[in-house]
């Protein structure tokens, strides 16, 4: 769902409350439409994300910081330029707006007191931050909005910062309670009541008209004109109730999740009812939870695709044509199975040559390969004489014994080529971040796949990507570790693990080598099972019941020489079936 104004204004009343007097230490702008402000406040500090993006236009504090560019953006050394350092005055929101004003206290050039205004506005593909000063004029702006682009409203430095245009709708907080009653009293549409609270009122999304419509009158799409006089009392009572709540500041952040799945669904200030048993209504301790639960996982897999589209490109390319090419060997393999004939046909026109006319072009002889010694005939090529065709037969034969032997080991070759493009793309959807991404292409590069000519200077005297693996630790204190792709994986089993630690891998899937580290002791079968479980999870079985999971003593796996990154082998192992729960593994994990 969007953010809509209600929810907002909710959110800004919680970070002015925290934010105040506080003083903007750094600017970030780790994506081209997000903003990050980290705040210090007299008691320790906040982070406060400002996301400008079509799909996601919030704000909200986080608790991790995000990844910045090597080389700021424009826009943000600007924002460094004239607000780090700057006391917040108040985060604001105009009523039923989705937009918020940040008012700082600020010096400029020459050392003078001022005030500066960054207006945070979220309205979907319209959304933008734009800094202006105390005079109103725009200082900048994220989104340049010139008079091509729109002929309303242009957003440009040097300009004066007006408002974006009001919606021709009604505002619930300045609209009298007799007012919204007689509204409702003469309202006779056909159109639902949801959709008649969202096409009069402004700043409330379809999730609360239609909470609304169903609190009111028992169900959400009921057209205005079938409303009996006790239904249309009640609506507006609800109203009136529900304006009251935002006037109190009693609204509170509620996840809407699936009862079946548990899944994350919608969000929004108050209990909802409409979905019965459908959905579990969990309060949050604060919007900003609230917001950064729902949102960072969707936006942070949103980011990772994003990043990650080239390189994915370029693997089911390759892995495409490597499949292409396998299916091509795999039928030229099974074509050289049948070349017996060939040797079959030079032996009897070898055994025939005396009857064979030079310039013939067929010839019947007797097969004697055939115990009825059947009379068969056999094609010729006039251009050669009766012993070149015997010879031509005898070389389709050694050309299709060759082909079996140097197909069956390409095939094999193909196959693990194969298998090693599948593990990259399984790595790609496991990368949490983008040191993960670089870790991924720095491997691509190295194996071929990747061409490093664009940044083969920057390159050069660059010291190798460092990602971390998944770090869990089992309910009875063991340490587990699970790589993020197939440098990780390398590293894991064959570097950092001790001889005695035991390793996972699902079997013939592929996934992440898992190590549970013993440190001299001996694991427990709680250990062992919930060590299976993140193996089963971090693989392409995941969601699956039953998963095979081979494991091992580290001692007895081996990395062939020449073989792939992530490419090991083993004979000494055990086989565990278990079924990995998501829920389970995040209470496990460290980092």
């Amino acid at each position: 769902m969007p953010l809509d104004a209600v929810c907002l204004l909710a959110t800004v009343r919680e970070i002015n409350a925290r934010t105040v007097e506080g003083r903007i230490d750094k600017i970030y702008q780790p994506e081209r439409d997000e903003i990050v402000l980290s705040i210090r406040l007299m008691r320790g500090g906040v982070k406060l994300l400002l996301s400008a993006g079509a799909g996601s236009p919030r704000m909200h504090f986080i608790e991790k910081g995000r990844e910045n560019p090597s080389a700021p953006p424009m826009f943000c050394m600007l924002l460094r330029k004239h607000l780090q350092g700057a006391k917040i005055v108040s985060v604001t929101s105009p009523d039923m707006e989705r937009m918020a004003i940040i008012t700082c206290d600020t010096v400029d050039e020459m050392g003078v007191p001022s005030k500066k205004y960054l207006a945070v506005e979220l309205m979907g593909k319209y959304s933008n931050i734009i800094l202006y000063d105390a005079d109103g004029r725009i200082l900048d702006a994220l989104k340049r909005v010139d008079g091509d682009t729109s002929g309303k409203r242009q957003v440009l430095p040097g300009l004066f910062y007006r408002m974006p245009p009001p919606q021709d709708k009604l505002n619930l907080l300045e609209v009298s309670q007799a007012g919204v009653a007689a509204a409702i009293r003469a309202a006779d549409e056909e159109t639902g009541v949801d959709r008649w609270l969202l096409n009069h009122f402004k700043g409330l999304s379809p999730l609360l008209c239609r909470e609304l419509a169903c609190r009111a009158c028992g169900e959400t799409e009921k057209p205005m004109h079938d409303l009996t006089d006790s239904e249309r009392s009640s609506l507006a009572d609800v109203l009136a109730d529900f304006v009251q709540m935002i006037e109190e500041n009693r609204l509170k952040p509620y996840l809407l999740t699936k009862s079946t799945d548990g899944t994350v669904f919608d969000f929004t200030v108050m209990p909802v009812k409409q979905y019965g048993d459908l959905m579990e209504n969990t309060q949050a301790d604060s919007f900003s939870q609230m917001l950064a639960e729902f949102y960072e996982k969707k936006s942070n897999t949103e980011r990772i695709r994003h990043h990650a589209a080239n390189m994915t490109h370029t693997l089911q390319n390759a892995r495409d044509r490597m499949r292409r090419k396998l299916a091509a060997q795999r039928k030229e393999l099974s074509d050289s199975q049948n070349r017996d004939k060939f040797k079959r046909r030079g032996d009897l026109i070898t055994a025939n040559l005396y009857q064979i006319e030079p310039g013939s072009r067929k010839v019947k002889v007797i097969d004697y390969y055939d115990p009825a010694c059947p009379e068969v005939e056999l094609n010729l090529d006039v251009r050669l004489t009766p012993q070149q065709n015997a010879q031509r037969q005898f070389k389709l034969y050694a050309k299709a014994k060759n082909a079996e032997e140097h197909l069956t080991q390409q095939i094999a070759q193909g196959e693990q080529e194969l298998q090693y493009l599948d593990s990259v793309l399984e790595a790609i959807t496991e990368a949490e971040n983008l040191t993960d991404l670089a870790q991924i292409h720095e491997e691509l590069v190295k194996t071929g796949y990747l061409s490093a000519k664009q940044d083969k200077k920057k390159r050069r005297n660059a010291k190798p990507v460092q990602g971390k693996p998944f770090h869990y630790k089992t309910t009875d204190g063991f340490d587990v570790f699970a790589g993020k792709n197939n440098t990780q994986n390398d590293l894991l089993t064959l570097k950092t693990a001790f001889k005695r630690d035991m390793w996972f891998h699902t079997q013939k899937i592929h996934g992440s080598h898992v190590i549970l580290v013993c440190d001299g002791r001996e694991p427990t079968n709680e250990a062992m099972t919930e060590a299976a479980e993140i193996a089963a999870w971090h693989s392409q079985a995941r969601g699956s019941a039953q998963i095979p999971v081979d494991y091992s003593q580290v001692r007895n796996i081996k990395k062939p020489n020449g073989a792939k990154p992530g490419m090991v082998i083993y004979h000494v192992y055990q086989t565990a079936y278990v079924t990995p729960d998501e829920k389970k593994i995040e209470k496990l994990r460290v980092e």
